[in-house]
């Protein structure tokens, strides 16, 4: 189907309001922009459990069940997972890719609200979502009675929304930082071929790997995750971009006295990030008890504390996290190098003056 006119998330939820509680809406949009993620989070915001169906992964039984005799008659009893007692959101993921068998069975759904003797419970709400035949994925077209009686929205990849998004959503800061200053390698057009191409999906990916493998990262690795998940030309655009932010504002540059924190207001992520890593590396290198201490560790010690008086320069709050306790409540830098911390600081700030 084409587009005559599309939207960006953020429109959607706005639109389900209005659509889908009244009548069901079929959601259009290239495979990865987060059609999924977008009704899941909707059907969350009424209150109302999100029951998925994977059109290619069914067969009509699946739907409306196998035939049981009642009372001396056949009656075709519907799974647990759809005929439910409370109302929900019935999300029918890659409707458009299900057999015309499946389809057939889908139409009682969406057309009627029923299946057999059951019908939604009042409030329901039905969604479907699929690809669309020119994103090169698994489409078959729908039955025309079936695409009148839905309402078509067609959603478009926006680095704006996405962006707004991964902030909440701790989406690592080099894919941030990097998408900011390139917003249209968030998407690219599904290849004819069989190779990763960049969406928002595959840059999530990234990120989960990114966080995984955490500082110890090292240029080879980072190049096989970023061309296992995005576009080519973007793979290679985001590893160059990483090797510049390593040498420009790399935590070992940091500690050594060869770069800065970064202190624009545009590199506050990245600020964060510097910071979790410079907390990492002082809970690795700073032995519990100071009787312990190598010489090389004194000199990380008193470094440390002066890039602290640096770091709460630019942000007090970003230098709160580095000493702040742990999840549980207890404290993770060593408490020696605490209670240092705080009796040297007005000396070494003083120092800077």
């Amino acid at each position: 189907m084409q587009a005559a006119v599309t939207v960006t998330p953020a429109r959607v939820p706005e639109l389900m309001l209005g659509l889908a509680t009244v009548r069901p809406v079929f959601l259009w949009g290239a495979p990865g922009i987060g059609k999924s993620s977008l009704i899941r989070d909707f059907a969350e915001s009424l209150g109302l459990e999100c029951v998925s169906l994977l059109g290619t992964q069914l067969a009509p039984e699946d739907l409306i069940g196998v035939p049981q005799i009642r009372d001396g008659r056949s009656v075709f009893c519907p799974p647990a997972s759809i005929a439910r007692d409370e109302p929900y959101c019935l999300f029918l993921d890659e409707l458009n890719a299900a057999t015309p068998d499946v389809q057939k069975a889908f139409y009682s759904l969406i057309l009627d609200r029923r299946i057999g003797d059951y019908e939604l419970p009042k409030g329901s709400v039905v969604i479907g979502a699929g690809n669309r035949a020119t994103d090169n994925a698994l489409a078959r077209p729908l039955a025309s009675a079936l695409v009148n009686r839905l309402t078509h929205v067609h959603l478009e990849a926006s680095p704006k929304d996405w962006l707004v998004w991964a902030a909440d959503n701790g989406i690592h800061p080099w894919i941030t930082d990097h998408l900011t200053d390139r917003p249209d390698h968030l998407w690219s057009k599904p290849p004819k071929t069989e190779e990763p191409f960049s969406t928002p999906r595959s840059w999530h990916m990234l990120s989960d790997a990114l966080h995984s493998f955490g500082r110890d990262l090292d240029e080879d690795t980072l190049k096989v995750l970023a061309h296992g998940t995005l576009t080519p030309a973007h793979a290679s655009a985001f590893c160059g971009y990483v090797k510049i932010v390593r040498s420009r504002f790399g935590i070992d540059a940091v500690l050594k006295g060869d770069a800065r924190w970064p202190h624009r207001p545009e590199d506050r992520d990245l600020l964060y990030y510097l910071a979790e890593s410079f907390r990492g590396r002082l809970v690795k290198e700073l032995p519990a008890s100071k009787e312990h201490m190598s010489a090389a560790g004194r000199q990380i010690a008193y470094r440390a504390k002066s890039l602290l008086v640096q770091l709460a320069e630019i942000s007090v709050e970003v230098a709160q996290t580095v000493i702040a306790p742990g999840t549980d409540g207890n404290p993770e830098l060593p408490s020696w190098f605490l209670v240092e911390a705080a009796r040297d600081m007005p000396r070494l700030v003083e120092a800077r003056r």
